[in-house]
């Protein structure tokens, strides 16, 4: 196929040797096959920060800390030099969290670097070599859900004990190879210590996990992962080697009116984000 401009200067410089094919485009990136040498990987090309669609990217940055203090003030006022330092933070934030996630035994894409706002990183596959379906294209059976699930928050309680919550976490941000889930798209994961939505956005992660396998497996949908997690978490008492139950007590008085009709509107603003979702992958 023909090569993408922001790939040319991959293969330029030899780090590439071919674009196969495009993989997918989403709200933040259009991801290729590329060969390089005898493997195959992928690229991923960010979307200019005025052509993503990504919501509310405010949130997620809320909390990020850049150490260089030009740069910082560059981005707080907003100039051309402040925009592009924005935009590396965002794409850098992804590879970090990548580097992070598997050294904290997380399975996440191996990544390789990014380049100019490409990201190159493991193609995950199957056994035969095909390029591994996303969570939302699998079906299953309930011991299968069961067993896929519990891993899946295995993954996020280690994210929340290196201090990461992944922000946005659903079925389309899960691969699934023969080894079982592997997470993906990560520019938007939030610090939990530093980031005040930070157990809001936990909770719909574990949320829209739970819903999905729970479609398989219903009893899922009665779990609250995310409130025994958080708890450990706040109190100092989250480790690896912990064993979560999915059971939690919530006290009485955090309850109100106001807050469940909140977040009653939030679910249902989040499944209509999830059905426009599922109109974009199947157009791809």
């Amino acid at each position: 196929m023909k090569t993408p401009k922001r790939i040319q200067p991959l293969i330029d410089d030899g780090l590439v040797d071919e674009v196969l094919y495009q993989l997918m485009s989403g709200k933040e990136a259009t991801v290729y096959a590329v060969r390089c040498g005898q493997e195959v990987r992928c690229a991923k090309v960010y979307k200019e920060a005025m052509k993503r669609s990504f919501k509310k990217a405010a949130e997620y940055q809320e909390g990020r800390k850049v150490r260089n203090s030009r740069r910082a003030r560059a981005m707080e006022k907003g100039s051309k030099f402040g925009r592009k330092q924005q935009e590396d933070a965002w794409q850098n934030t992804e590879v970090d969290a990548l580097f992070k996630l598997a050294k904290a035994g997380v399975r996440v894409p191996e990544p390789y670097g990014c380049y100019d706002g490409v990201l190159l990183m493991e193609l995950i596959t199957d056994d035969e070599g095909d390029v591994a379906p996303r969570l939302n294209d699998v079906s299953m059976s309930a011991e299968h859900a069961i067993e896929d699930h519990a891993l899946v928050m295995l993954y996020v309680m280690r994210m929340l004990c290196v201090g990461l919550v992944h922000g946005d976490l659903s079925e389309f941000n899960v691969l699934v190879d023969d080894y079982g889930p592997v997470i993906i798209d990560l520019p938007q994961v939030v610090d939990a210590a530093a980031n005040n939505n930070a157990f809001k956005m936990l909770q719909r992660d574990v949320r829209n996990m739970s819903e999905y396998y729970g479609q398989y497996a219903p009893e899922l949908k009665n779990t609250l992962y995310a409130e025994e997690m958080w708890a450990l978490f706040e109190a100092g008492e989250l480790s690896v080697d912990t064993e979560l139950t999915g059971h939690f007590d919530i006290p009485e008085d955090d309850a109100d009116v106001d807050s469940v009709i909140e977040e009653i509107k939030a679910a249902f603003a989040e499944e209509q984000e999830r059905l426009e979702r599922i109109k974009e992958a199947n157009e791809v």
